[in-house]
């Protein structure tokens, strides 16, 4: 029993570190290569420039939430083997994270001044998923997924045309996130209700439309 107790206290401490990293530090990522590194960081006019940042701290903050999704998810995940998958996605997620910080600062962008919310908020709705069942917190995190890929794709139509390295990121978060969606449903996750996948949709709304501009 207390081997079992040090271990989610170990658990708790990595989270919290991780946490701290996501909202206020550097993100370290899995050390992949940031896919963005092969084209020319062309010069934006002001217009495109301001519409590039906006669009990259939303997906900075999207990847913020998806740290604290799956950190809340795999603290109160039932079995060893959805712990695993949750990590797994983190770490992918967590790459995301520093490319998007990475071409924030090289745009001169700042992130959202709401990352502390979104995480705190994300992390509660992970840890609830993970308390109702792996196969629900599989569910949701298979969900999540699919909405992040529509939302990319939004993204890379309307990004500006010369914003090439912007562009490279989100297409492999794309890649990313279509594998997440694939590995939770090979893992077993229970489809969600039609209320609860448009209550993630409003409340993506809501964080989107927000953190384009704070």
């Amino acid at each position: 029993m207390k081997a079992r107790e040090q271990t989610f206290l170990d658990r708790c401490i990595a989270h919290t570190d991780r946490a701290l990293r996501t909202v206020f530090g550097e993100p370290i990522g899995s050390g992949r290569d940031n896919p963005s590194s092969p084209a020319e960081n062309r010069e934006l006019s002001s217009t495109d420039k301001a519409k590039s940042i906006g669009m990259m701290r939303v997906n900075h903050a999207g990847e913020v939430c998806a740290q604290a999704l799956y950190q809340g998810q795999a603290l109160t995940a039932h079995r060893k083997e959805t712990r695993d998958q949750m990590k797994q996605a983190s770490d992918e997620e967590n790459d995301h994270l520093a490319w998007c910080r990475q071409r924030l600062d090289e745009l001169g962008g700042h992130t959202s001044l709401l990352n502390p919310l979104w995480y705190t908020g994300s992390l509660a709705i992970g840890a609830v998923s993970g308390i109702i069942g792996d196969k629900w917190s599989l569910g949701f995190l298979a969900e999540t997924e699919n909405q992040v890929v529509k939302h990319l794709e939004g993204h890379l139509q309307k990004l500006p045309a010369d914003d090439s390295r912007s562009r490279l990121i989100l297409e492999q978060m794309k890649l990313d996130e279509a594998k997440h969606e694939i590995m939770a449903h090979d893992a077993g996750a229970n489809d969600l209700p039609e209320p609860a996948k448009k209550l993630m949709q409003l409340a993506s709304k809501v964080m989107t439309t927000t953190a384009y501009r704070i």
